[in-house]
Order: structure tokens, then C-alpha cells, then sequence
């Protein structure tokens, strides 16, 4: 999710600055070469006009040159001005100002101009991980302030025998004590996002049992909205993996899955082999809604939230789909929504032997991981 801010008055002038001038040329070293090329012609036909008039060699000279670098000047400037620009808004992030933008126009394609893109897109991801980090601090302290004030309510209670122990309310604290320690299983996820931690105790897993077992505990966490979880699995197919970290990323993207659907519909999990029989891809289906495709790309991102709707949940921390494509990537796998006329289909791939480890230590947590996106 980007987060638009107006432009600044700073900005605007240097829009309408770099609106004066197309470039001609794709590359710098071609524009620098006919400025030379220009300088050198005007110098001749300078000094040749000033021999004419009689003027010699002794005052030609000088003037000359002073012409001369007077164009380069200020034919130099709309060269330098990109880099003036990328200074002025290095400052402006320097003091906490994210949405300073180099302003271009869509035609500057030399190597300056493709450096202020690049720097543009380095300043975008540095405003939106400031606007992410300000939304954990808020998230995290709504989060954890609830249970917390429910639990020190009903425990201040029971000690001032207001209300007694009774099963009943003991469930209740039980709640608030799973709830501050999911929160905290999800801060520890992320910690691991950010470390890049990539140990996995590799073993022979059949993924029709891995399903089930994980299917179970969220049938249960979610009797009351109605769901009912079809299975299409061959019993035969099999993969190698961390069973801790595949139940984890399976149980990210089937809880968003239930999370986000209607009340009484149904969420499909197919999963078979792939063409060449080297990976095994698994699709989660959630019947009767859709992400639009211009935001699928974004949907992983950390603490982003989707929105609710009729029947739908968004609650949790924003960290779910992170997190799965996170265990996706350290074996070498990847989860992506697919078009499907059904609904919203996450569909994850998975090698059947996952890449030695120093292959996924290079490969790293990608970019595309910073954020997470419980569902649209």
C-alpha cells in the first residue's frame, strides 16, 4: 500500500523547472559530446568575427573564453539539476521528510535520469517502511493494550471479590492470555523476517496428512461462522521441507482464507504435482470474492490489512501473508494469487527438494516480503 502525500511547494517549483527542458538524447555521454562540439564551433566563430573586426589576439582571447564559459554555464545547469535536486531531497529525508520527490520529465531517459528514478523508488520504499514502522508502534500498542486492560480488570476483580474464580471467568482471562501470546508468536515471526533466519530441519512430508492436521485446529478456532473446508489432495503426493515452517505457511494462507470469506461458504485447498514432477503446487481457493489485480503485488506487505466486508474479518497483526511467503522463500517456493473465475486463488509452490542452504541464505528475504497482507 502506498501512501500518497501532497507534493510540497519545493517540489512543484521543481516540476515546473524540469518542464522547460526535453532531452534529445538517451545518453549523457552523447548530449556531453555535442555540448563540446558546440563550445568548440562557438569559440571558433567567436574568435574568427572578433579577428575580423581587428580586435587582437591579446583582448580575443580572453573574451573568447569568457563567452564560451558562460554558454557552458548555463547550458550545464539543466544537466546538474537532477543531481541538485537528489542533494536537496537527501536533505529533506535526512530530517524526517519521506515524500520529497526528484521531479522528471517522462522523457529524461539518459543515465541521470535513470538515477533519479532509481532514487525516487529508493525514497518511496524508505517513506512507506517509516509509515509501516508508525503503524506497528500503533498496532502493536492497540493490541497488546486490550488484553492487557481485560486481564488486569478481571484479575483486580477476583482479588477485590467482586466476582468469584468460576470456570467461566477463568476461560475468559485463558482468552486474553492466547491472545497477548499470539501477538507476541507474530512479533517473533517478523523478527525472524528481519534476520533473514533460514535454518530448516529438512524431512520426507505427505501433504494430504500435512493438510489435514492443519486443516483441523482451524475448523475448530472458526465453528460458528459456517465454513466447510473441501479437500481435493492425492494421498500419494509427497515433499520435503520443514514440517514446522509448511504448517506455518499453510495455516497463514488458510486462516486468511476463512478470515475473509462469507459466513456459510466454502474454502477448496486442490494440490497436485507439477508438470515436470519437481514441485508440488498447492491452491487455496476462497469462493465469492476477488483482490483486483493491480494490488497483488502489494498484498504481501507487512501490517497492511485488508478490508472488511459482509460476513468478513480483518482483524490480526498484518504479518499473516508475510510471514507465509517468508517460509515459502526458504524453500525455495513462492505463493502468488492466480487468476481463477472461482474467487481469490493463493496458489503455493513448493519444490519437492528444497535448494541446499546456501542458496536460500543468498537469496534472502526479498523486498517484496517487508509487509504482509491479511487478505483482501
Amino acid at each position: 500500500m502506498k501512501h500518497e502525500k501532497p507534493t510540497t511547494s519545493m517540489g512543484r517549483a521543481r516540476s515546473a523547472k524540469d518542464g522547460k527542458r526535453p532531452r534529445l538524447f538517451s545518453s549523457l555521454r552523447a548530449e556531453l559530446s555535442v555540448l563540446i562540439a558546440i563550445t568548440t564551433v562557438l569559440a571558433f566563430l567567436i574568435a574568427w568575427m572578433l579577428d575580423i573586426i581587428g580586435i587582437n589576439g591579446w583582448m580575443a582571447m580572453p573574451l573568447t573564453i569568457t563567452i564560451t564559459l558562460i554558454f557552458m554555464y548555463c547550458t550545464s545547469r539543466s544537466f546538474t539539476r537532477p543531481l541538485r535536486q537528489m542533494r536537496d531531497v537527501a536533505e529533506s529525508m535526512a530530517q524526517g521528510d519521506y515524500s520529497a520527490r526528484v521531479r522528471l520529465r517522462k522523457s529524461t531517459n539518459d543515465e541521470i535520469g535513470q538515477l533519479a528514478r532509481s532514487f525516487n523508488v529508493m525514497a518511496e520504499e524508505l517513506e512507506h517502511a517509516d509509515q509501516m514502522r508508525r503503524d506497528m508502534i500503533a498496532n502493536v500498542s492497540h493490541e497488546l493494550r486490550t488484553p492487557v486492560s481485560a486481564l488486569q480488570a478481571m484479575v483486580e476483580n477476583m482479588a477485590d471479590g467482586v466476582v468469584e474464580p468460576t470456570p467461566a471467568n477463568m476461560e475468559n482471562i485463558l482468552k486474553q492470555t492466547h491472545r497477548l501470546s499470539d501477538l507476541i508468536s507474530f512479533l517473533l515471526d517478523m523478527s525472524r523476517v528481519e534476520a533473514g533466519a533460514s535454518s530448516l530441519e529438512l524431512e520426507r512430508l505427505n501433504v494430504a496428512e500435512l493438510i489435514d492436521e492443519t486443516v483441523g485446529p482451524l475448523e475448530y478456532a472458526d465453528a460458528g461462522h459456517g465454513h466447510t473446508i473441501e479437500q481435493r489432495i492425492p494421498d500419494d503426493l509427497v515433499v520435503e521441507g520443514d514440517e514446522a515452517r509448511l504448517r506455518q505457511l499453510l495455516t497463514n494462507i488458510i486462516a486468511n482464507a476463512l478470515k475473509h470469506s462469507r459466513d456459510d461458504t466454502a474454502v477448496l485447498i486442490e494440490a497436485h504435482a507439477g508438470e515436470r514432477g519437481d514441485t508440488v503446487i498447492i491452491n487455496v481457493v476462497n469462493f465469492g470474492s476477488d483482490i483486483p489485480k493491480e494490488v497483488r503485488d502489494d498484498i504481501f506487505r507487512r501490517f497492511v490489512k485488508g478490508t472488511s466486508g459482509p460476513g468478513t474479518e480483518s482483524g490480526g497483526t498484518g504479518l499473516g501473508l508475510s510471514i507465509a511467503r517468508w517460509a515459502a522463500k526458504l524453500h525455495g517456493g513462492t505463493v502468488q494469487v492466480v487468476d481463477d473465475p472461482r474467487g481469490v486463488d493463493f496458489e503455493i509452490t513448493l519444490p519437492v527438494r528444497p535448494p541446499e542452504p546456501q542458496a536460500r541464505q543468498e537469496a534472502g528475504p526479498g523486498r517484496d516480503d517487508e509487509a504482509a497482507y491479511a487478505g483482501q
